[in-house]
C-alpha cells in the first residue's frame, strides 16, 4: 500500500507520527511526505539570527536527514509561506495538493485532525484543504485514495504534555497503531535530525507523550474496536 502524509511544516511528521511511519515502512508499505512550507518563519530563527529564507534552508536540510533516517519512499517540500497559508487563495493550495496526490496515487492520505492538535492556523488550513481535495477526487477519479486518515492525540497522551493541545475522544478514534521499541527509536532519531529545534523538542516531549501507540481518526468511517493500521480494511480495496 501507498501512504501519503501531507503536513504544513518540517517536523510535523516527527512530532507524533514518526514512529507510526517507521511501523508502516517496516510492514512493507510505501510512505511519502509532502510539506507545504519550509518552516522558515518559526520564532526559533531569532535564536540563530537567521532570516526566514535562511531558516527555511536549514530546516529543509534537516528534513532531508529525517527522510534518510526514516527511509521515506519519497518526499517533497514546497515553499509556500510559513505561517501564511490562511492568506493564500485556498484553491491554489488545493490544486497543488490534487496534482501531488494524482502523481503519488496513494491508497491512504494522512493529515491533521480537524483541531490541528495545536490549533495553529496552518494546521487547520491543511486539514480543510486536504479533506476538500480528498472528497473531490473521490467523486471524480477512479483511482482516488480509499481513505483519509487524520493524525490525532488521545486523552491518555495529555498526561505527559504541558502544552495546550487538542485531543480526540475514544468515539472519534478509529485506529491505534502499536509501536515497537525500534519504531520509537526511529522516531527519536528523526527528531534528533532537527538540530535547531532541540529546545522545543525537549519542552514538548512528543515521544514521551505518544508512548507506545499512535492514534488516527478516519474520515467518514467508524471502527469499533479500533483497527491497528491505517491500511487495514480499506473501503473498496
Amino acid at each position: 500500500m501507498r501512504i501519503l502524509y501531507i503536513f504544513p511544516h518540517p517536523d510535523d511528521e516527527s512530532f507524533g507520527p514518526g514512529p507510526a511511519i517507521s511501523s508502516q515502512l517496516r510492514s512493507g508499505h510505501e510512505v511519502f511526505l509532502l510539506t507545504y512550507t519550509r518552516g522558515g518563519a518559526t520564532k526559533v530563527r531569532h535564536k540563530y539570527g537567521y532570516s526566514i529564507d535562511e531558516m527555511g534552508e536549514v530546516r529543509h536540510r534537516e528534513m532531508l536527514a529525517v527522510a534518510e533516517v526514516l527511509g521515506l519512499t519519497g518526499m517533497e517540500v514546497l515553499d509556500l509561506p510559513d505561517s501564511g497559508l490562511k492568506h493564500l487563495d485556498p484553491v491554489e493550495i488545493e490544486e497543488i495538493t490534487e496534482a501531488h496526490i494524482r502523481k503519488i496515487n496513494p491508497d491512504v492520505v494522512v493529515t491533521y485532525a480537524v483541531h490541528g492538535i495545536s490549533g495553529f492556523h496552518d494546521h487547520l488550513v491543511t486539514h480543510a484543504v486536504v479533506k476538500r481535495v480528498f472528497c473531490k477526487l473521490r467523486r471524480e477519479w477512479e483511482q482516488a485514495p480509499a481513505r483519509l486518515a487524520l493524525f490525532t492525540l488521545a486523552e491518555s497522551e495529555m498526561e505527559e504534555s504541558r502544552m495546550r493541545l487538542s485531543i480526540s475522544t475514544p468515539e472519534e478514534i478509529d485506529c491505534a497503531t502499536p509501536l515497537t521499541d525500534d519504531d520509537i527509536k526511529k522516531g527519536a532519531q528523526a527528531l534528533n535530525c532537527y538540530k535547531t529545534y532541540q529546545e522545543v523538542i525537549r519542552e514538548a516531549k512528543p515521544l514521551e507523550r505518544t508512548g507506545d501507540t499512535v492514534y488516527f481518526e478516519f474520515f467518514q468511517e467508524n471502527f469499533k474496536p479500533w483497527i491497528h493500521s491505517v491500511c487495514d480494511q480499506l473501503p473498496g480495496r
